[in-house]
């Protein structure tokens, strides 16, 4: 499995904006799926965003159109730009990355048995 460190994550007042980095080692970008998820208290670990080996982007509801996946090969780096962020964005974000056949992102990722990193926290203040 790749090596994965998140990093960004802080407090902001409703409105704010952070961008998270996933320092990434141990591999190249092709045909890997990668992605950011986060899980807030109490609730299950939900997907934000992903982003396959061709550059195509898929994003959850909540964050249509204030958030952007993105990555840059050279510096094995994945970002997520959170903008107009809301109280209820407040959890912990993680970023995935897996080896796939075609390097297209699948419903399943990442797999059931995927190893998470230590994660980011990004606090939302009203």
């Amino acid at each position: 499995q790749v090596q994965l460190v998140e990093l960004g994550g802080g407090s902001v007042p409703a409105g704010g904006s952070l961008r998270l980095s996933c320092a990434a080692s141990g591999y190249t970008y092709s045909k890997y799926c990668m992605g950011w998820f986060r899980q807030a208290p109490g609730k299950e670990r939900e997907g934000v965003a992903t982003i396959d080996s061709a550059g195509s982007t898929r994003y959850a509801d909540s964050v249509k159109g204030r958030f952007t996946i993105s990555k840059v090969n050279a510096q094995n780096t994945l970002y997520l730009q959170m903008n107009s962020l809301k109280p209820e964005d407040t959890a912990m974000y993680y970023c995935a990355a897996e080896l796939t056949l075609t390097g297209a992102c699948p419903p399943s990722f990442p797999s059931p048995a995927y190893s998470w990193g230590q994660g980011t926290q990004v606090t939302v203040s009203s």
